[in-house]
């Protein structure tokens, strides 16, 4: 894939949960997602955020937080929060074509929007189902490299192996499951874990303890 069917992947997924937002109430913006303890409204900053930080904003912002990244994340989100869950939203959708990313690791600036609408979605048991060729190119980075969140080293030594999906890599015991689900897991999402199955779910969990 070339840069622009990367960017056409991350816009389709952008406007995707933009739709999904749109769809719900006021107060549903305020509970926590599967990100920590980010609220559904401060995950959408976060991706707003994200979809306007370039390389040498984002250098001198890391920079100012001491190389924190929680600190660098928090800081930039609270600059794209609206007054209102509306204004957030609005923001969000002003970015959704936008082309602007800190390096050139485009699959991993498209996982963090597919991992980012499942973390909103699935509190809610709403199906946010990303494009099928979007989550596979999303799975098989996650699976060669730590970027971002440390999806390499948190399945080195499994298996992975999508019942949906021509995706299978690694070796040792074996995890087995939707592709979407594998992605969740390798982003670290303990909750993913229940839709797995094979041998090597118990070590998966003991990792993310």
């Amino acid at each position: 894939m070339n840069e622009g069917d990367y960017w056409a992947l991350i816009h389709a997924e952008r406007a995707r949960l933009a739709d999904l937002l749109a769809t719900l109430e006021p107060e549903q913006w305020e509970p926590p997602t599967l990100c920590e303890d980010w609220s559904v409204e401060q995950v959408v900053a976060h991706l707003t955020a994200a979809a306007n930080t370039g390389r040498w904003a984002w250098i001198a912002s890391i920079i100012r937080a001491g190389f924190d990244p929680a600190k660098h994340n928090a800081r930039l989100l609270k600059r794209h929060l609206g007054a209102t869950p509306g204004e957030t939203l609005a923001n969000f959708r002003t970015s959704i074509n936008a082309t602007i990313a800190p390096t050139k690791d485009y699959p991993a600036f498209l996982g963090e929007v597919i991992v980012h609408g499942q973390d909103i979605a699935r509190p809610f048991g709403l199906e946010l189902r990303p494009d099928t060729q979007a989550i596979a190119e999303v799975a098989r980075y996650f699976a060669a490299k730590d970027f971002a969140v440390n999806s390499k080293t948190q399945v080195e030594g499994l298996t992975l192996r999508a019942v949906d999906a021509d995706f299978e890599t690694g070796d040792g015991p074996e995890v087995t499951g939707r592709i979407l689900d594998l992605v969740m897991a390798m982003a670290g999402r303990p909750e993913t874990l229940a839709s797995l199955s094979g041998a090597g779910v118990a070590e998966l969990r003991r990792r993310m303890n």
